[in-house]
């Protein structure tokens, strides 16, 4: 199928179709994507639990002594069960009457502790009560397909249901793949600056509040497909800002208004969210939100992600090479190029009659 047959280049301008049809065999991308989020939440359910580190609490003086203790001078003794918790606590060899500080450990999915998302477990993070741990890449994806709850999940799956087809058609599949990914890292990427910088301004500067840094444990985590979709809500943002959505399935407003107010809601919040709000999640929304606002406007490059694909996407530039060599005129193809660029540049809305027609022409070849 060639761009110019793509169901978003057929609608009136500002009213592009929701949800593709889809011609041949085979899921699209946005499809396989609600799967496999609405799937892992399922297997979860069914999956024998294990135990994650959440926090390290240091009792009384050694609280400001943390530092300054030795790993292999401290015992932790057998994790005592705590509700749906574990604690250990963790004591002095030379004094066992002395509790330095307590590991507490979270009981969750088997699938949850390999793939969530904490600035400890994606960077660096040691504590002489507990260990090192870090460097754990990929949970930079993994994260995107996990759901705290039903309703987490929902949420979710329904802002890429209504929006994610749309962009993949703008797109094609494997440049679309590339972008949610990418958001999704990005929204990490957000958690984790914010995160890491408000716990080393808490070490340096004492706990100095600075609005817009995150200042809750680093080992506290993040999941959800939440920074993904806020891309995707950029995107569509951006292809039909005009398109009508209703706001909890009641309030009319155009999908720009959407889009940008919800951006505005996670900024406001991470800026003066106190406690019991989740700037976490807002950070990584914003996070999310960015990537989508520089990608769906420099599609281009995207094309560096799964070139293996190449051929599934009509627009990338393996396809248009392999176009290329089978086309005779050379000068049609740098037409075509041009042509694409400017697309990518300024939408579709600002091609005219004549470069309609190449396109259409082009994409039969």
């Amino acid at each position: 199928m060639g761009i110019y047959d793509r169901e978003y280049y057929k609608q009136q301008p500002g009213r592009p179709t929701m949800m593709p049809r889809r011609s041949g065999v085979g899921w699209s991308v946005n499809t396989w994507l609600i799967v496999l989020c609405c799937a892992v939440f399922v297997i979860n359910g069914f999956l024998p639990k294990s135990y994650i580190h959440v926090e390290t609490d240091y009792q009384g003086e050694w609280k400001q002594k943390e530092f300054q203790l030795d790993s292999d001078r401290l015992t932790k003794l057998p994790v005592q069960a705590e509700g749906n918790m574990l604690v250990q606590p963790v004591i002095l060899d030379k004094d066992p009457t002395q509790v330095v500080a307590v590991n507490y450990y979270s009981r969750v999915p088997i699938l949850f502790k390999w793939m969530y998302f904490s600035t400890s477990r994606a960077l660096f993070y040691y504590s002489p009560s507990y260990g090192a741990v870090g460097f754990e890449f990929w949970r930079f994806i993994g994260f995107q397909f996990l759901h705290a709850n039903l309703m987490h999940l929902l949420f979710n799956m329904i802002g890429l249901y209504f929006f994610g087809s749309m962009i993949e058609q703008y797109l094609g599949s494997k440049r679309y793949l590339a972008f949610y990914l990418l958001c999704g890292i990005c929204g990490a990427l957000m958690y984790l600056l914010l995160n890491a910088a408000g716990y080393a301004s808490t070490i340096v500067l004492g706990g100095v509040d600075i609005p817009g840094l995150l200042f809750n444990n680093p080992n506290v985590p993040l999941i959800g497909a939440s920074a993904g979709v806020f891309g995707v809500l950029m995107a569509g943002a951006f292809i039909a800002p005009r398109t009508k959505v209703l706001l909890f399935f009641i309030i009319p407003m155009p999908l720009s208004w959407l889009a940008y107010g919800l951006v505005g809601v996670a900024l406001l919040t991470v800026l003066v969210g106190g406690e019991g709000s989740n700037a976490g999640g807002e950070a990584a929304h914003l996070g999310g939100a960015i990537a989508g606002f520089y990608f769906i406007r420099r599609p281009h490059h995207l094309h560096g992600f799964f070139d293996l694909m190449g051929r599934v996407d009509p627009t990338s530039r393996s396809n248009k090479a392999r176009k290329a060599r089978r086309n005779s005129d050379p000068g049609t193809q740098a037409k075509v190029d041009r042509i694409l660029d400017k697309i990518s540049r300024q939408g579709l809305q600002s091609l005219s009659e004549k470069e309609k027609r190449i396109l259409k022409e082009a994409s039969r070849t």
